[in-house]
């Protein structure tokens, strides 16, 4: 039977072979799935959520390692969880395409060594530095979309150089960035495009009936789903081109910083997420975007996360919209922690009338992302007066900048300044 074939300590030499032939990659994944022919350099898959975008990575990453002994692999990920949870661990990661020889893992050395002396190291693009002096013959790449700091591509590259002929695999959702778009024009670059509907018998139905119904028709859909890379919409306050004139790589020194909250109430499957975004003010009078956090949790859930971020980046002030939740966004603070300094703001005025001068802020060259933001980019870049879609972050993102702006009175940058 094949549940007993499928006991790797009980096979005899003829069920391996069975065994091997039966789970092949080249033997049941879809043709958009394998690497492309040809002598290409830079293969880059741009395909929709639940595509096996994943499992075509490691599958790559697998079959090289076994059949060239002692080659050096690059695993880079978003951050490093995702290193470990989606390419090493997940369900489709490494060690789930491993069927037949199963690597040495060390989560501790971040390394995963097969018997012929195959190396695969985890990087996390927010670390890019990590990457200056090793060498590499393959690197994966996965969701090079959302890395937070792009010059992590170009560190990788730089140890790109072991062997006769190295290679990468780009496996990412599409976002309109400069990364995406130089790979698109790359002459050594073979692009391979897919969409969610490819691997439509291998999800579940649950996921087509709530995301599918959900996002078909969108524009997040046209992007999330089927891989489209999306232009500018006309009568939005803000582009990507914007964004990424001003972004930097690392802020000045912060006299003041806040966390901005756009509160979620309700913890439901259906609810929004709660908009938390921390930004500082420099002492050149120019604001910084620091980090996103946002969340869908309950609302204890995501008062611990704002608590937690306040502490870490010991923050000056929390700034809640009190709309939806009044004074229980206060309460759910102050009962995770009573010393925080914390103000309410009201959104009497429309999402417009609201972001409308922290676009004029951005226009002037003002406002810096400190790396890469990809979901509040795309929520940023995509919402027009009237949508019906609440932009959580994009909301929790105006307040922060309002409060550091327009609200600050003159003279207390340089009070903070004094006071740290």
């Amino acid at each position: 039977m094949l549940s007993d074939l499928l006991r790797v300590e009980s096979l005899t030499p003829l069920d391996s072979a069975v065994l091997a032939q039966l789970t092949r990659w080249s033997f049941v994944a879809r043709p958009n799935q394998l690497p492309p022919e040809g002598n290409w350099t830079k293969w880059l898959l741009l395909a929709g959520r639940g595509f096996g975008k994943t499992r075509c990575g490691a599958e790559w990453v697998c079959k090289l390692a076994q059949n060239n002994p002692g080659i050096r692999i690059a695993c880079i990920a978003p951050t490093s969880a995702d290193a470990r949870d989606v390419m090493v661990e997940g369900e489709s990661g490494i060690l789930a395409c491993s069927r037949i020889e199963i690597p040495l893992y060390e989560p501790s050395k971040r390394r995963i060594t097969w018997k012929n002396g195959s190396m695969a190291t985890l990087y996390s693009a927010e670390e890019p530095d990590r990457l200056r002096g090793p060498q590499h013959h393959y690197i994966w790449a996965d969701e090079i979309a959302a890395w937070k700091y792009p010059e992590t591509w170009d560190q990788a590259l730089f140890g790109l150089r072991l062997g006769t002929h190295p290679r990468v695999c780009i496996t990412t959702t599409p976002r309109p960035i400069p990364v995406i778009k130089d790979l698109m024009t790359d002459p050594h670059c073979t692009i391979v495009r897919g969409s969610t509907y490819d691997n439509r018998d291998n999800l579940a139905q649950p996921f087509f009936d709530q995301i599918i119904t959900k996002y078909e028709g969108t524009r997040l859909g046209r992007q999330e789903l089927h891989a489209e890379i999306l232009t500018d919409v006309e009568g939005a306050l803000w582009t990507h081109g914007l964004i990424e004139q001003h972004r930097v790589h690392d802020h000045p020194a912060l006299p003041r910083v806040v966390i901005g909250v756009d509160p979620a109430v309700t913890s439901g499957s259906s609810s929004d997420e709660t908009g938390i975004i921390v930004a500082g003010i420099g002492a050149d009078g120019h604001a910084y975007v620091i980090d996103d956090i946002s969340i869908k949790a309950s609302p204890n859930e995501w008062a611990r996360v704002v608590v937690e971020a306040y502490r870490t980046h010991m923050a000056d002030r929390i700034i809640g919209e009190v709309n939806q939740g009044g004074d229980l966004v206060e309460t759910l603070i102050r009962t995770t922690d009573n010393t925080v300094s914390y103000k309410a703001v009201r959104a009497s005025k429309g999402k417009y009338t609201r972001a409308e001068p922290i676009s004029a802020i951005y226009e002037q060259g003002k406002v810096h992302h400190v790396g890469m933001h990809a979901t509040l980019e795309d929520q940023m870049c995509d919402w027009v007066p009237g949508a019906a879609k609440s932009p959580d972050r994009m909301d929790a993102l105006v307040y922060a900048l309002t409060e550091l702006m327009l609200n600050a009175p003159t003279g207390e940058a340089d009070f903070y300044v004094a006071a740290r």
